[in-house]
């Protein structure tokens, strides 16, 4: 009888890779590794799971760290998922192995993975102790910041899986403290970046010379969004801001365009728009030529745009003057861009003249109710035109013509502004605004080529634009 008895003891000795894990004999799953280390992932039947899986899931700690520190070329694969899409942690989760969940998370295992039901480990400890009036897993689960709001397939997060017996209580308190912790954590976290956030946006206004009426209003917004993302850090539940459309009025050169991508920045930024691509477009690129065209034409720019801000430039161009122009389109591609404006897809930007933009506004009931901000550009006076100028020269690009260059110290804000009062007059000023600066910039660098002479081997005076190359350059715009 005793013999029969040996024999079933000896039978029943693990003989695999997954059977070693199983029973934790730590020496005969060492040996077996060591001579076959291509087993360290091996898969079994049916479950799909390695021994990381089947060590942790029965708590054998030694044989979890074992696998966790081997040495040879073949690692572990620590988020291994079997048939049902759960890691190593949620087999140690799902049995209440806090030892195991502890040595895998202190190796790195994700904490928030996700199973094929969504389930986190989190949820599967939450079941185990439910069931087994045993916190530990869940508690080493809380302590690496497990999410307690994360959510499954069905929308339930781990405190919904909780009944209301007196059974709960305990664990409803320490998930409901967790949860409290990790609010106040994440709010915190919330704030660096909402500060952070600002001084992007702050660095980007000021590169805005003048237009104070807008820097404050884009302030405005930035703050309102980014404290609605503070709220929801917190929890709270606040509805979602439609970002809105908007005109900017004034001359060429004033500009409009830039503000709109910072605008776009802005709004990316804060998470209202999935882009801050700005598609700048013009009646060429909306009205078609005959029947039917201009519908087409203007959808495909519309969904170009989407995710972003469609900037339509010179959109006074859209409607003609007299409005007996029967073969004029340009109203038909007005309305579609009307169409689509509540749909929250896009941001529209119309830019234009003051006193022309007065048509589009007056052709269309719906433009006032739609179009909420009008955001007047005034032309820049000399010493705005100067200050410009010094902050295009400080912020060049690599692929800029100017890159590499640097102005001369007799080249104040003060100089420059005189010398561009001057040599412009108020008519050129009106009608060119900033774009004086660039072609001045490129003129002066023209002039400093043709000064310098090829035995010139001063570094500094190779790259330093003087105010007499401003002065050169500005003339040359004249002529």
């Amino acid at each position: 009888m005793q013999k029969s008895q040996d024999k079933r003891s000896r039978s029943a000795k693990p003989t695999t890779i997954h059977g070693f894990a199983q029973s934790g004999d730590l020496l005969g799953f060492q040996k077996l590794l060591r001579d076959n280390p291509s087993l360290i992932n091996e898969r079994n039947p049916v479950m799909v799971q390695t021994p990381l899986h089947i060590s942790a899931g029965y708590n054998r700690a030694e044989i979890v760290k074992f696998l966790l520190d081997w040495p040879g070329p073949e690692k572990v694969e620590l988020e291994a998922k079997n048939m049902y899409g759960e890691t190593p942690l949620h087999m140690a989760a799902k049995n209440g192995c806090s030892d195991a969940a502890r040595l895998l998370l202190v190796h790195g295992a994700f904490v928030e993975a996700k199973a094929n039901n969504g389930m986190t480990p989190l949820h599967l400890a939450v079941w185990y102790s439910l069931h087994a009036e045993d916190c530990l897993t869940v508690k080493t689960l809380l302590d690496n910041n497990a999410d307690c709001s994360a959510k499954d397939n069905e929308g339930m997060t781990p405190l919904n899986h909780l009944s209301n017996g007196p059974g709960s209580a305990k664990l409803r308190d320490l998930l409901n403290k967790a949860l409290e912790e990790h609010r106040k954590r994440r709010a915190i976290e919330a704030c660096s970046e909402t500060q952070a956030k600002m001084d992007e946006l702050e660095n980007e206004l000021s590169n805005i010379v003048g237009l104070n009426e807008l820097k404050i209003q884009l302030r405005k917004w930035a703050k309102g969004m980014l404290l609605d993302e503070r709220r929801r850090a917190l929890g709270l539940k606040v509805g979602t801001r439609r970002p809105p459309h908007m005109a900017f009025l004034g001359n060429p050169g004033t500009g409009k365009t830039m503000v709109a991508r910072i605008f776009g920045r802005l709004l990316h930024m804060v998470g209202i728009l999935p882009t801050d691509r700005v598609t700048e477009v013009q009646r060429t690129d909306l009205v078609g030529e005959f029947v039917g065209h201009t519908g087409p034409k203007t959808r495909r720019k519309i969904k170009e745009a989407e995710g972003g801000i469609l900037f339509v430039d010179e959109a006074y161009r859209l409607i003609p003057m007299q409005k007996a122009d029967d073969k004029d389109y340009g109203l038909e591609a007005l309305e579609e861009i009307m169409s689509v404006m509540d749909s929250g897809k896009v941001v529209v930007i119309f830019a234009g003249y003051s006193e022309p933009m007065k048509r589009v506004i007056a052709s269309n009931e719906g433009f006032c109710r739609r179009v909420t901000k009008f955001f007047h550009f005034n032309d820049f006076s000399s010493e705005e035109l100067a200050t410009i100028l010094h902050i295009k020269m400080d912020n060049q690009d690599e692929d800029s013509l100017l890159y590499g260059f640097k102005l001369h110290a007799s080249c104040s804000i003060e100089a420059v502004a005189k010398l561009i009062e001057r040599e412009t007059t108020e008519i050129q000023r009106r009608e060119m605004n900033g774009g004086i600066v660039d072609t001045t910039l490129v003129n002066a660098r023209e002039n400093l080529d043709l000064r310098l002479t090829f035995d010139c081997i001063d570094t500094d005076e190779l790259r330093t634009i003087t105010l007499e190359d401003l002065e050169m350059g500005l003339r040359l715009l004249s002529q």
